[in-house]
């Protein structure tokens, strides 16, 4: 394997030229991205139906990995999202004179050099390289084999669109699929200044044991939903599908359903046809594992321990009868991965303790989880979804892309 320290210094060296290019011109560079994008439809999905026939349509990872005319316009269009966003670096945060006359500035600047490592999410690609060069970073992207061809192309166009603007083509660098090149990236304290991981947990635990380099999580997502007694059942039905089958492989889609017991023979037969008709398997406690046996519920499975606290990235999903809200708060602080929470409720003083307690980067109340995004949130787009608490948390996007830096100006001031 070529070693990728000579990458990192080109790109550690690329910054440079990102941090000097003004709020006009970072906007006009995303405008032409984006444009690019829209021009070259055709090409990306040329290459992405390479990467699509080498992985089975069964595998969850297929939608994630899939490339629509849709989903490019949306990439096109986030784009430009981001291009009109406020710049977060170069913001004052402080200001003040002290008593020794020196005038102090808190200010945000770029992180410098970001290195993602995700999976297999093209999009990730266009969204990373977009976020830090509004903000003012290079970035190294270090995507799955199974989006190679994908990312090759794109970070191809996102290059030619550098140099139209005289930045080196290392402000954004692809580095080899290759798995071995993780361990020197995580070890390059030298070259690089954060490292995201972007994925699944088992990929997230491996960074976070590994690296020298500082991390911000984008944790796995296990998302629960709880039902409670007084909750609008009709409602509570068309969110619950949602949230588990609009787009199963993503990391706010819903893995876990929690039913209050004094409901649960009404609710849970209310949720079959639905969950028939995309052919849902569920995991079902004893008791919910009756209700639907009675229901004439098929797709269904005795749940076992390692299915609570599992992503299922799938047309799955896990079903718990709970004895009321102290139950179901207990469920979620053993196994939420502290993503995205909802109560589906009518009882305002019960829902304000779930939003209260609930211990998540996003809490719902009678709403889909399927919102928690970065572009539905009004940030342009994201790099992921933190669940940790430092720095970041919840949709991890431009404004958290800085960091700060004393700026201290005198006039011959000595100190003894």
């Amino acid at each position: 394997m070529t070693p990728i320290t000579p990458l990192l210094q080109d790109t550690q060296q690329a910054a440079a030229a990102v941090r000097r290019l003004s709020n006009e011109q970072k906007t006009e560079l995303l405008n032409r991205l984006a444009d690019v994008l829209a021009a070259h439809v055709a090409g990306i999905m040329v290459e992405n139906r390479k990467d699509l026939d080498r992985m089975p349509e069964s595998d969850p990872k297929y939608d994630r990995l899939k490339l629509t005319e849709a989903r490019i316009a949306d990439l096109s269009k986030s784009l430009r999202d981001v291009a009109v966003l406020p710049d977060p670096a170069g913001q004052v945060i402080f200001e003040r004179t002290i008593e020794q006359g020196l005038q102090l500035k808190k200010i945000a600047v770029p992180l410098g050099v970001v290195g993602v490592i995700y999976e297999s999410r093209p999009n990730v690609t266009i969204d990373v390289a977009s976020l830090c060069l509004r903000s003012g970073n290079a970035c190294v992207l270090k995507g799955g084999k199974e989006a190679d061809f994908s990312n090759q192309y794109l970070v191809a166009l996102i290059q030619n669109v550098l140099t139209e603007f005289g930045i080196p083509k290392a402000a954004v660098t692809l580095l080899p699929p290759d798995r071995a090149v993780v361990n020197e990236l995580l070890t390059a304290t030298r070259y690089v200044d954060i490292i995201i991981p972007r994925g699944s947990e088992s990929l997230i635990q491996f960074v976070r044991k590994n690296s020298l380099v500082p991390t911000i999580e984008t944790g796995a997502g296990v998302c629960h939903a709880y039902v409670e007694k007084t909750a609008d059942l009709a409602k509570a039905t068309a969110i619950v599908v949602n949230a588990r089958v609009s787009r199963p492989s993503v990391c706010n889609s819903l893995d876990c359903v929690l039913v209050d017991e004094a409901i649960a023979d009404t609710f849970l037969p209310m949720l079959t046809d639905d969950f028939k008709k995309w052919n849902v398997e569920v995991f079902a406690d004893e008791t919910a594992y009756a209700i639907f046996e009675k229901a004439g519920y098929e797709k269904l499975q005795p749940a076992g321990l390692d299915d609570f606290g599992r992503e299922f990235l799938d047309y799955k999903c896990a079903v718990k009868v709970v004895s009321g809200i102290d139950d179901a708060l207990s469920h979620i602080q053993t196994y939420s991965s502290r993503h995205s929470e909802a109560v589906l409720s009518q009882n305002q003083s019960l829902i304000d303790r779930f939003l209260a307690e609930v211990d998540a980067a996003a809490v719902y109340a009678n709403a889909s989880t399927r919102f928690t995004d970065g572009g539905v949130f009004g940030l342009g787009a994201e790099i992921g979804i933190s669940t940790q608490k430092l720095h970041a948390r919840g949709p991890f996007a431009l404004e958290k892309l800085v960091t700060e830096k004393w700026v201290v100006v005198g006039d011959g001031q000595v100190r003894w």
